[in-house]
């Protein structure tokens, strides 16, 4: 009776059966060097550890599949699943892209603005535009709120706005409108392309975004001027795109997992930002490369060169509504984070003497 109990046991117990993981083909917009690199892995190893192991990816850097300024048409068309790359990239679309991360600073940094996307509405303006304006197949999140972008690498001293008028200049988006309205020519190249652009004479000055990624790129072995603190694109964040009907076809489960996901690798990212970027500073000054902050001229003419395109940009009524909307949301949310906020310079110039020039 005993052994008929086990195997009756045994009969009602559902048989489990192994499933394939779904298998998410992602392409970045980073050359397989660069430290972003690190960060897109930061979110598919946690998405894969959150399933279980039933979402694997395939991460492919820039031009793996399509080029770094490609990635949306593909997420669009399901050449990829999905991508890992910034709204910039598609600034050729639409120069609304650009309000989601490269757009005027009104005060705001990049995590004041990643919290208008996810708390004041941008969410739903980045659909709308994404979804109904353009009628792209995706579906998108932001996540990692970058530090401010250096102005970049110049091979002489920069102080004025005379310095910089005529130069061949390599940035992107929004941010390349900004600097023709202050004097130089602009080449929006992927990151891959800087550093033998200026090689070649291409380009003169360039920015990509950070102390370890120019690093890589090797751009201390074609400039020694390294400008910090600009308000050409001082709020960005990642941008992490799927494939409309991939998206949709997943469990729901899975969904938050990818969905969500971009909020565990965005804490991670910033720590590893935080770490190397530093760090990686440090490196390039020893290395014989001249650490400047930007001279309160040029961000003075920066924040005026943004009132003249604010108003071109209002002349469309989706831009408009978005920039009504951030307006609106640092008006509130930066009045606290600036009344609340101590003088951490003092603070820190106290511990640290002599270490900042300011």
């Amino acid at each position: 009776m005993a052994g008929g109990a086990v195997a009756a046991g045994s009969l009602a117990a559902p048989a489990v059966l192994a499933q394939a993981p779904v298998v998410m083909k992602m392409q970045t917009s980073w050359p397989a060097s660069d430290i972003w690199m690190d960060f897109a892995r930061e979110y598919t190893t946690r998405v894969e550890a959150m399933s279980g192991g039933r979402l694997k990816i395939d991460l492919l850097p820039a031009g793996a599949v399509v080029g770094a300024f490609q990635v949306l048409d593909a997420c669009n068309d399901g050449v990829l699943d999905a991508a890992h790359s910034v709204p910039v990239y598609w600034y050729g679309k639409s120069k609304a892209a650009s309000l989601f991360g490269t757009g005027p600073v009104f005060g705001g940094s990049a995590t004041t603005m990643l919290a208008w996307f996810n708390a004041g509405g941008g969410a739903e303006y980045y659909r709308e535009l994404t979804q109904d304006i353009l009628g792209l197949n995706v579906v998108g999140f932001l996540g990692f709120p970058m530090f401010a972008q250096p102005f970049g690498w110049f091979k002489n001293e920069v102080n004025t706005v005379a310095d910089i008028q005529g130069f061949k200049y390599r940035t992107v988006g929004l941010a390349a409108d900004l600097m023709q309205a202050m004097g130089m020519s602009v080449a929006q190249l992927p990151g891959g392309e800087i550093v033998p652009a200026m090689e070649r004479g291409v380009i003169d000055a360039f920015e990509f975004n950070n102390p370890s990624s120019d690093m890589r790129f090797g751009a201390q072995d074609v400039a020694k001027n390294y400008y910090l603190s600009s308000y050409h694109q001082a709020s960005e964040s990642f941008e992490f795109l799927f494939n409309k009907d991939f998206y949709d076809d997943l469990d729901p489960d899975l969904q938050a997992i990818l969905k969500y996901g971009v909020e565990a690798a965005s804490t991670a990212n910033t720590a590893s930002a935080m770490d190397n970027y530093s760090a990686d500073l440090l490196k390039l000054q020893d290395g014989g490369v001249t650490i400047r902050r930007t001279s309160g001229e040029i961000l003075d003419a920066q924040i005026k060169a943004w009132d003249g395109l604010i108003a071109e940009l209002e002349k469309d009524a989706f831009m408009k509504k978005v920039l009504d909307s951030q307006r609106a949301w640092v008006e509130r949310v930066t009045y606290y984070e600036l009344m609340n906020s101590p003088d951490y310079a003092l603070a820190y110039q106290h511990y640290f003497p002599g270490k900042l020039s300011l």
